[in-house]
């Protein structure tokens, strides 16, 4: 029978993955509880940072319904879980991975997606959600635009076009 505090971790984790848009896992080996500490940082506002024991997380991740992370849990283990923008946390990842090479990108789930430890680094390439809606906006902003000269021009061509058949007219009705 499994011990109360085991199936606590676990319904907790469990819960965890639930209420996350995004989990990653990565491999902590070789860091210190310093850089642990920059790393936790480093991934915002709206990312928990834990270290976890394999079997009960894999266990937690299949109540939660996630089975595609089943291979990534071997090694000394640790998960990210962002509750907020996915790309930011993904960020601080990569930028501490790259300062610190003993912290290892394992792969992750994206909103119940598998992702591999690539399209994570592809996710962090990615700009804020904040920029991304920006630029979108601007160019609709700028289709808008485009389409009011478009239907202000149709008018007047309409009516440079209705002035120029009346002087022809007149023309040819003047030399008849």
């Amino acid at each position: 029978m499994a011990r109360p505090d085991k199936a606590a971790a676990v319904a907790e984790l469990a819960e965890q993955f639930r209420s996350s848009n995004a989990a990653v896992l990565t491999e902590y080996r070789g860091l210190t509880v310093a850089q642990l500490k920059t790393l936790r940082r480093s991934l915002g506002e709206n990312a928990q940072y834990a270290v976890v024991k394999n079997t009960l997380t894999k266990i937690a991740a299949n109540e939660a319904g996630i089975s595609t992370l089943d291979d990534l849990f071997n090694g000394p283990t640790a998960v990210a879980f962002v509750t907020g923008d996915p790309v930011e946390s993904a960020k601080g990842l990569r930028d501490f991975a790259k300062d610190n090479p003993n912290l290892v990108i394992k792969g992750g789930v994206l909103d119940g997606k598998a992702l591999s430890a690539d399209e994570i680094k592809k996710l962090a390439d990615l700009e804020s959600r904040e920029v991304l809606l920006s630029k979108l906006a601007g160019a609709f902003k700028g289709k808008q635009t485009q389409a009011a000269q478009v239907f202000q021009a149709l008018p007047s061509k309409l009516v440079r076009t209705v002035d120029a058949l009346r002087a022809k007219q007149d023309e040819q009705g003047g030399a008849e």
